[in-house]
């Protein structure tokens, strides 16, 4: 172990993995030894989702790996659907989703990786439909888990342009390093407690406004700047008043997020939408004028933040993907939460095979006791 220095753990070297490399200088994010750019371009979710299970895990071939996690989808929904008509639709939707998972328990059925997958999954679409006070349809079983999740989220069913846009996002974000989220997932499994547990801490952490919550503010961002000539003048006025550019920047990488390019090549491929309101920037334009804010932002920030490189995010171009397939901002953490779920797994999973207790060292820098007098 790397006894490195710094704040929040930063250069700390934890464990070895297998499951993904994230390259922050050269702007690379390896999974199991493929790009993202190439997995995310012809894996299935399923496909990607064993992949990483490979080796700590049962998985079968895909047609098998695929009928689990749509079992695990059926079973949920049905053991999801009365705890949900009890719970208050103020929550957010992670809160909601979080108390759905928390009827596996540990040696439950439902706790088996690709079961666990489709209960996550289903999870977040239950607990987005519930916020927005919709009904939610059930599973099918037979259908591909992004095509079959999109579907539950919107209420209707997508074309295959959208249910590729989304599956192609979904392995985007199935795992990225030793994130908050992914390292709670498994110093939790290090105590050998089971996988819904692991999974059940790991959102919590992303729950947090440092972690999981950014996507949904970059567009109310985009809103706030209204037209790209205003785009300049917004972003020199926020960062003069200390506040952060959402969208840009990134703890791991010094360079570009190599996510937000696939994602925005998944965004300009799908189209969108005209909205009838030329004014808005929501319909047509509207990745057009998240790239006049992006180049915008970037011009800005070279020269405020001089020395320091601040590119674009995962986030920025999540939040326009996500808008264009219908998910409502309130339901994006829930969403990347079900993308990430297999992820957290597989993580939990070899830290389990490694055997060891995660237990760090502190240095206690508090006052010693007094001397006794006399």
């Amino acid at each position: 172990m790397d006894h490195g220095s710094g704040r929040g753990l930063a250069g700390v070297v934890a464990a070895d993995t297998v499951m993904s490399h994230v390259d922050g200088a050269g702007g690379r994010l390896v999974i199991r030894g493929h790009p993202v750019e190439q997995l995310a371009g012809y894996a299935p979710y399923e496909t990607a989702a064993s992949l990483l299970l490979d080796g700590f895990a049962e998985c079968g071939d895909e047609a098998s790996f695929r009928t689990a996690v749509g079992r695990g989808r059926v079973e949920a929904y049905g053991r999801f659907a009365g705890r949900l008509r009890d719970m208050p639709g103020t929550l957010d939707p992670v809160e909601t989703m979080r108390l759905l998972l928390a009827e596996i328990g540990d040696s439950d059925p439902l706790a088996e990786p690709a079961a666990l997958i489709g209960a996550a999954g289903v999870a977040a679409a239950m607990a987005i439909r519930h916020a927005g006070g919709e009904p939610i349809s059930p599973p099918d079983a037979a259908a591909p888990h992004a095509a079959d999740l999109l579907r539950l989220i919107r209420g209707a069913r997508p074309d295959s342009r959208e249910s590729a846009a989304f599956e192609a996002y979904l392995v985007t974000v199935i795992d990225h390093g030793f994130n908050a989220s992914t390292f709670t997932a498994r110093v939790v499994a290090s105590t050998q407690a089971g996988l819904p547990s692991a999974v059940i801490a790991a959102l919590s952490a992303l729950k947090g406004r440092l972690h999981g919550g950014a996507p949904g503010p970059v567009l109310d961002m985009l809103d706030s700047i209204g037209r790209p000539e205003h785009a300049e003048d917004w972003i020199e006025a926020r960062i003069a008043a200390g506040e952060r550019i959402m969208g840009f920047g990134h703890r791991a990488y010094r360079v570009r997020d190599p996510r937000a390019d696939v994602l925005r090549s998944v965004l300009a491929g799908l189209g969108t939408v005209d909205s009838g309101d030329s004014d808005n920037f929501a319909g047509e334009g509207r990745l057009a004028f998240a790239g006049a804010v992006e180049k915008a932002a970037l011009t800005v920030l070279a020269r405020r933040k001089a020395g320091r490189r601040l590119d674009v995010n995962v986030e920025f171009y999540t939040a326009l993907l996500l808008e264009r397939l219908g998910i409502p901002r309130t339901g994006f953490t829930a969403v990347f939460a079900a993308a990430r779920s297999a992820g957290w797994i597989a993580h939990a999973l070899e830290q389990q095979a490694e055997g060891s207790l995660i237990r760090p060292d502190a240095r206690y820098i508090g006052p010693e006791p007094l001397a006794r007098a006399g």
